[in-house]
Formats: C-alpha cells, structure tokens, sequence
C-alpha cells in the first residue's frame, strides 16, 4: 500500500540507533525526505550509512543537543517547513525515588520530557499558519504502569501523554495532526544491553540474556522489533491515517 509520503519533509529525533533509526529507515524506503537527529555525530553518520544501504536513499542530518533550548531551536531553524515531526530522543533512568537526585529528574526531563514539548510547540505554531502537518510523541506504555522502580520514566511518560491529547485536540481545528505511540518493550540495543547485565548479575554469564527475556510473560512470547514500531508510525503519520489526532495509540500486543 502506497503511503502517500512521497517528497514529505520528516524529522526524527533520537534516529542515530535503535527505535528512531527504524522509523528513519522506513520513512526513506516511503520515499521521503528525511532529516535525522542525534547528538553523537559518529552515530549519525553510521546512521546516514546503513539508511542509505538498505534504502538507496542519503539523509540529511544535524548533530545537536536537544536537551537544551539552544539545540531545539537550532535543529527548528535547520528544518521550519518539516510535514511531520516525530519526537523519539530521550533516556530516562529507572530508579525508586530514593534512587534519583532532583538534578537526576531535571537532567533526564530536560531531553524527553521539555525537549518533546519545546519542539512540538516550535513545530505545532508552524504547522498552524500553513493548515498542514503532523507531529509524532514516541512515548512508551510505562505511563498507564505502577513501576516504582521507574518512577521518573512513569511519570514524565504520564506527562506527555497529557500534553498531547491536549494539543492535538486544539490542532485538529486548524488541519494539524498531534498524537502519540506507546511501545511496549522493544528488542533495541539499549534493552539488549540491559538483559545483559542482568544475565550477567543473575547467572554469571551475560549470554544467557535471551533465556532471561524468553522467561517474561510478553504477547506473542516475544517484545516488539523497532522494525514493527517504525512501520505502524508510518502508517499513523500517512494520510491514510489522517482523523488521528489528540490520542495516544497503545502498540502492546494487548496488555494493558
């Protein structure tokens, strides 16, 4: 099925691995025009390098630092006319609240949590005086979750859920789409690397990492692949998906 994103201006954040990579990937095969966003360069460039591989396709990228105001505003200089906006960038660490420091909170919300607002409203006043555009919140399903041990993750995902059935709600009215995508746990690098940590504190061996995830209760037996949460975005950002706004679409195999 043709998405209709042909020659559309896209920009992903966090798109130098994993989740954002994907989405990055997938909207070049779609024939777009891509900008990718990190703030390792190195990583960008290896990023442009496997796009452009499987694709045919070289995207653009910007190496900034969106955890300030200066790198959002930087990165919305570089690309005021993007079509659709997807926010992915951001680590926030687990921990109870006797884990983290404030500095600990403010730090990791400056990237996800302001850095996803910063930019959407950037974004979203652009999109309004042009009645066109789309803008995408890569948030995680931890919001609607009781995890003390990811207390901030769980709290700022909560946040930006708000924030964006509210602005989409208002942006519809002026032909402008806003909504979000919760993944549940994905087989990125990022997890890779945590299951094997844990392998290693657990059982002495960090190979044994995917015997530990096969243990959890997870759909299908098995976590969600970057590649299905790209490909259920494009789908979302298309115009074949154009009376989505203002809500936030649970990619969970069905848990709750």
């Amino acid at each position: 099925m043709d998405l209709n994103l042909n020659g559309k201006k896209v920009l992903v954040t966090g798109a130098s691995k994993g989740i954002g990579l994907s989405i990055a990937t997938v909207m070049a095969e779609e024939k777009a025009e891509v900008m990718i966003v990190s703030h390792n360069k190195s990583n960008l460039i290896q990023a442009k390098s496997i796009i452009k591989k499987i694709t045919g396709i070289s995207p653009k990228f910007l190496c900034c630092d969106l955890s300030k105001d200066s790198g959002r505003e930087d990165l919305f200089a570089n690309m005021p006319d993007a079509d659709i906006v997807i926010n992915n960038a951001g680590d926030i660490p687990t921990g109870t609240i006797s884990d983290l420091s404030i500095n600990d909170w403010r730090r990791s919300w400056q990237l996800k949590v302001f850095g996803y607002i910063h930019l959407s409203s950037l974004y979203a006043n652009s999109m309004i005086n042009r009645q066109s555009g789309t803008i995408i919140n890569i948030i995680g399903m931890v919001s609607s979750a009781i995890r003390n041990n990811y207390i901030c993750g769980v709290t700022g995902n909560a946040a930006l859920e708000a924030f964006t059935n509210s602005l989409g709600a208002q942006t519809a009215a002026h032909n402008v789409r806003v909504f979000g995508i919760n993944p549940t746990l994905t087989l990125t690098g990022r997890v890779e690397k945590i299951f094997r940590n844990r392998a290693e504190s657990e059982t002495g061996d960090a190979e044994n990492w995917q015997t530990i995830l096969d243990k959890l209760d997870l759909p299908f037996s098995r976590p969600t692949s970057p590649e299905e949460v790209a490909r259920i975005t494009a789908l979302l950002a298309s115009p074949r998906a154009s009376y989505l706004s203002g809500t936030v679409i649970n990619f969970t195999g069905g848990v709750i």
